[in-house]
């Protein structure tokens, strides 16, 4: 994801709480408006992108499921269905498996995130005859949204000899500047997810799920809640996102601190990032990925960084300053080498949460921020441009290729340096 400065473009109680049937009694009530996000999915692009993937009959056919539901609990148990059901095909196109659906190249990841709205629309404007409360909506999106991410797909194999990568992704983002955009980390976990790769200590399985592009679903724990119950048993993670033009970045350093550029419902939030005992929580994190090894090899045709440079205000201080080698001691945060955007933040709770659990000396893991996917030349401008073209789709395929050759390098060293 990019980073802010640049403007462009893993079970506890709260999970338990998730997945109970909300004892709110149902009622009957007036069906919430469609979403910012939501609201784009009308526009040309997201419907030539739907179409030309065979994903535009997913919400109609999701609706008609849906109103077959005669009770609460049959649409909870449906939605789960329909959304692992969308996550599995996303994840098998992308892979090569089963129909293309259309002249769209499987790589994208695109479909995915627009047909995951026009089912998260019609949940949103369902009105069934026996009632539904507020409460229920919103379980039956949360269980959606889970579902079709694939963080409840997460599947390692049993016992010893194949070493456990998680991977996560995130959604296109900035879509009212281009709404054509696509997102070279979610595309890289759909490419990934369930694959193998060989590394220098043997066999390495990478499971992989998507995030979205929203401040609220973070400060509501949906990375913790993902991440926890694998970071002990996994061997590497890596959290990835879009960042800068032309290059990776593997981010030395992370920041708590939110810096209020909008995301994907145009709201922004500009304050600490919000995490649970907050007294106990850091300024900074740090990777403990092998980014020296990382940015020796040949993994691609970008360029691979070791991203030291954060902005902090100095201990006693009051006025920001850019650091190329890191924070001072007793600094406030205000970007990690990230910036100070979902990038930064996911990276930061990730890593927050491998020191909670004791981790950091063991576990290898950190943000790996990719080149910004570009359009062709001449394919530049949102209102004329085409969804695809044949120099897009070879940059995304780059990125894809060069994050697996990234991960085959970080599992096959040891954590840190």
């Amino acid at each position: 994801m990019h980073s802010i400065r640049l403007r462009i473009g893993v079970l506890g109680l709260t999970l338990l709480a998730g997945l109970a049937t909300p004892t709110t009694t149902a009622s009957a009530e007036t069906a919430p408006s469609a979403t910012v996000e939501e609201q784009r999915l009308d526009r040309a692009a997201p419907q030539e992108i739907l179409r030309r993937s065979g994903f535009d009959t997913v919400a109609a056919g999701f609706a008609r499921s849906l109103g077959s539901a005669g009770s609460y609990a049959r649409a909870r148990h449906l939605v789960a269905h329909e959304g692992s059901a969308l996550w599995r095909r996303a994840v098998d196109r992308a892979q090569g498996r089963g129909p293309a659906g259309g002249d769209l190249s499987r790589d994208d990841d695109r479909p995915l995130y627009w047909a995951r709205l026009g089912m998260t629309r019609e949940v949103r404007a369902w009105q069934p005859e026996f009632g539904l409360s507020a409460a229920q909506r919103a379980a039956l999106l949360g269980e959606l949204e889970r579902t079709s991410r694939g963080q409840t797909a997460i599947r390692y194999p049993h016992g010893k000899g194949v070493k456990r990568i998680l991977v996560t992704g995130f959604d296109p983002f900035t879509l009212d500047r281009d709404v054509r955009i696509s997102n070279p980390s979610g595309a890289t976990a759909l490419a990934l997810d369930g694959t193998v790769i060989r590394t220098a200590e043997g066999p390495a399985r990478i499971e992989t799920a998507v995030f979205p592009v929203r401040w609220q679903d973070f400060a509501e724990g949906t990375v913790e809640r993902t991440l926890r119950p694998y970071l002990p048993k996994v061997d590497l993670f890596t959290t990835v996102s879009q960042g800068r033009v032309g290059r990776f970045d593997v981010e030395r350093t992370n920041g708590a601190w939110r810096g209020g550029f909008a995301d994907n419902e145009n709201i922004g939030r500009t304050e600490t990032v919000p995490v649970t005992d907050p007294a106990s929580q850091p300024q900074w994190t740090t990777t403990t990925l092998s980014y020296k090894a990382i940015v020796a090899a040949d993994t691609g045709r970008f360029p691979v960084y070791d991203n030291t440079s954060v902005t902090e205000i100095p201990a006693g201080g009051t006025t920001p300053v850019v650091r190329a080698d890191g924070p001072t001691a007793g600094s406030t945060a205000r970007a990690g080498g990230g910036g100070d955007y979902l990038s930064n933040e996911i990276a930061y709770r990730a890593t927050l949460l491998r020191d909670r659990l004791g981790l950091h000396e063991v576990l290898p893991g950190g943000h790996v921020h990719t080149p910004v996917l570009q359009f062709g030349a001449g394919n530049t401008d949102p209102a004329t441009g085409t969804v695809t073209d044949p120099e897009f789709v070879r940059n995304r395929l780059d990125i894809i290729a060069q994050v697996r050759s990234i991960l085959t390098v970080a599992a096959s060293r040891p954590a840190a340096g």
